[in-house]
């Protein structure tokens, strides 16, 4: 770590994604900043070739087919809304990421996610489905925080 620029000793939060052949093959990263961004790479593509619990390790026939995509987050910053339509509203397509958090529930969508869900209901739908969550809920206790990447591919 030493040796390496300043900018990499950075605290970030980052995500990095494997994709294979244009599909998903591992995606896993932190929401919140905790350590050097060049540990958080490191830590998190290991994660994403071996441990995404959605696919099994990556293996070696496969590096040659494989895209690595690094985002690096800005700080989380929670949404105010009064309705679900407000929300929607305020939404940015392509440029926002969420986390939208209910009770113990929780999931988050890179701002990547929206060239395969571009209407925002519809990306709003998904991102609950994935907090475990009915795609139809709403509640007042509801809470949504939003971020940007920087992606590197």
């Amino acid at each position: 770590m030493a040796n390496l620029p300043q900018e990499f000793k950075a605290i970030r939060a980052t995500f990095v994604t494997l994709e294979k052949l244009g599909e998903l093959r591992g995606c896993i990263g932190r929401l919140e900043a905790a350590r050097p961004l060049a540990e958080d790479i490191a830590e998190n593509a290991y994660s994403a070739a071996f441990q995404d619990p959605r696919f099994p390790p990556v293996r070696e026939n496969e590096l040659d087919q494989l895209e690595i995509h690094l985002s690096l987050l800005t700080p989380a910053e929670p949404m105010t809304f009064t309705s679900e339509q407000n929300l929607l509203d305020q939404m940015q397509p392509g440029l926002d990421g969420l986390i939208l958090a209910e009770g113990s529930r929780r999931g988050t969508f890179l701002p990547s996610v929206w060239e395969q869900l571009p209407e925002p209901v519809e990306f709003l739908n998904h991102l609950k489905l994935k907090a475990g969550l009915p795609s139809s809920y709403w509640s007042d206790t509801l809470k949504v925080w939003r971020y940007r990447t920087e992606v590197v591919e």
